[in-house]
């Protein structure tokens, strides 16, 4: 198959004010990312609280991801189930629609068992067509693997095509991992929000896999980062971890700030778990937004109050 490789990052999922999904927000929201030249968009993953979705909803998403997508960018579509019968037709579902890889968690319940992380992964393989990326994200959302036992799994199954490294410290994993087994995979991708963006592209991740609010700065860093100038990589990249940090704390939630802010979402409600802002919070998230106001070039921040939560 083709290389995927680049900035690919994960949609959130829009809700209006009452809960409920939002399909009309989610097409803007494509465009967005297409416009700031991502390589590629995931849909569903944790930044989209796909955890919150009921079967019908997801596949309703996905299904508006790809039709607004219409094949300009490729699709990894999120398949996480602890059920294999679940996964890989979540991973069909995707397919149905144009996804060209199916991005899996290594799931919690395998813990360190090898052997169950492969008869895990054998199963779902056998039950679609797609390449698999496995996602090896930290306890106790993921298992949490080494880069020993993801390389041990990656043999296993030849179905797993790319792997998602989010267990610290990522970038010595990507480069163990590449190490391993690079040549059978096609990418290592980072994740992790990014943070950790220049260390794992400088030891040959294939890209990022990041949350949507900056796509547009993303882009620029890698842009920068194959063109070797990493003077402006890094610039860019410290100018973005304030925000990341603070997204380290809060999640989708500064995403959503962030992306209304810009105009990009009329409604900030989340139905994750996790910490929610106070007024303070509230006040620091809109003085970080201001502070980066200035990378926001093509979708300006209009809204220095973040927009109504």
């Amino acid at each position: 198959m083709t290389a995927l490789q680049g900035v690919f990052p994960v949609l959130p999922t829009p809700f209006k004010a009452d809960g409920a999904i939002d399909p009309d927000a989610m097409g803007p929201l494509v465009e967005f990312v297409v416009e700031a030249g991502a390589d590629g968009v995931v849909y569903p993953g944790m930044a989209s609280e796909v955890e919150t979705l009921s079967p019908e909803e997801r596949l309703r998403m996905v299904g508006i991801v790809g039709a607004a997508l219409a094949g300009r960018l490729p699709l990894i579509v999120g398949a996480s189930d602890a059920d294999t019968a679940r996964a890989a037709a979540r991973a069909e579902e995707g397919r149905a629609v144009g996804a060209r890889a199916a991005m899996i968690m290594a799931p919690n319940r395998c813990g360190s068992d090898i052997a169950a992380h492969i008869a895990y992964y054998a199963a779902v393989a056998a039950g679609t067509t797609l390449p698999i990326m496995l996602q090896n994200a930290p306890a106790p959302m993921g298992a949490g693997l080494s880069p020993e036992q993801v390389a041990e799994i990656v043999r296993g199954v030849p179905q797993i095509r790319f792997v998602k490294e989010e267990t610290l410290p990522c970038g010595q994993h990507v480069s163990a991992l590449l190490a391993a087994v690079g040549d059978r995979l096609d990418g290592v991708f980072g994740g992790a929000g990014a943070r950790y963006l220049m260390d794992e592209l400088a030891r040959g991740a294939a890209g990022t896999m990041p949350a949507a609010e900056m796509t547009d700065v993303h882009v620029a860093i890698v842009r920068a980062h194959r063109a070797g100038d990493a003077a402006t990589a890094r610039r860019l990249y410290s100018r973005t971890l304030p925000l990341l940090m603070f997204q380290a704390v809060f999640r989708v939630r500064l995403t959503k700030a962030v992306l209304a802010a810009r105009g990009l979402l009329s409604s900030r409600h989340a139905r994750a778990a996790g910490p929610r802002f106070d007024a303070h919070d509230e006040a620091e998230c809109a003085a970080l937004i201001a502070e980066a106001a200035d990378l926001f070039t093509h979708f300006p921040v209009r809204n220095r109050s973040n927009a109504a939560a």
